[in-house]
């Protein structure tokens, strides 16, 4: 087998994880997210049958950059942890003042990434970090106020997990951003549980519509799909007050994903 200057080429499975409000804490606030953290990603793990630790972890303080071992179950980590991880931190926040709780936010890609003397590099890392600091997620938390987790997936995750119909999750509970972050431009899609993503104010993380959402990844965002024309809204049955439902949609391999607002 040929191989090059940087060695065996492999994808891998990536998660990147911080907790918001950690830089403005105070020191014990501080030192009790660096605690928990850590508990709440094991216990997920453990529940969604995924050895943590067998991960390769990068730890800074609020946060957490984890390569799972080659062959990990994508699956789990997009939806039984991610479930698991929500629930811990409602457990954890319970009877807690707002001020005390703890929310995080989480991207998940796969992709290329090769290990380094000071960690792992290539485009995989550099993709789920810049989502993971990305003003929609960061905007997405901070808009949910009882939440406890946002989580961003990449196009790869998201197109061939999700949207495929591999996990329990129904397409539209995500919402489709563009991500502008330092040399990034791409896409995510976002989930926050136990509220409608479409209904928070992102500001100007648009929502991409008729956007290319193949498996591929990379710093740019593919060409255009044709967008799904918006249905003509129903004549009003009688003279009283009407309402307008508008239909939206975003083409994902030959499949329609559609959306909802009034």
């Amino acid at each position: 087998m040929s191989v090059g200057a940087m060695g065996v080429f492999g994808r891998r499975l990536l998660l990147a994880v911080d907790a918001r409000g950690y830089g403005s804490a105070d020191t014990a606030r501080q030192r009790e997210i660096q605690t928990v953290l850590p508990r709440l990603l094991s216990d997920a793990a453990d529940a969604a049958g995924l050895g943590r630790a067998s991960w390769m972890r990068q730890l800074a303080g609020d946060s957490e950059f984890a390569v799972l071992p080659a062959g990990s179950d994508e699956q789990a980590l997009v939806e039984p942890f991610m479930r698991r991880l929500d629930a811990g931190l409602r457990a954890h926040n319970r009877d807690r003042v707002p001020a005390a709780r703890l929310a995080l936010r989480a991207a998940v890609h796969f992709g290329p990434a090769s290990e380094a003397p000071s960690g792992f590099v290539g485009p995989g890392p550099v993709e789920v970090s810049r989502i993971l600091e990305s003003d929609p997620l960061h905007r997405a938390l901070d808009e949910a106020p009882d939440a406890a987790l946002a989580v961003a997936l990449t196009a790869p995750v998201f197109t061939e997990l999700v949207a495929q119909g591999y996990t329990n999750f129904r397409p539209e509970e995500f919402r489709e951003v563009v991500v502008e972050k330092k040399e990034y431009r791409g896409r995510a899609w976002l989930w926050v549980p136990g509220y409608d993503v479409h209904a928070l104010d992102l500001g100007d993380a648009v929502s991409g519509s008729g956007a290319d959402s193949g498996s591929g990844s990379g710093s740019a965002a593919g060409p255009a799909e044709p967008a799904v024309p918006a249905a003509p809204a129903a004549p009003a049955a009688s003279g009283g007050d009407s309402a307008t439902t508008n239909l939206y949609g975003t083409v994902i391999n030959g499949n329609v994903v559609f959306g909802i607002s009034k």
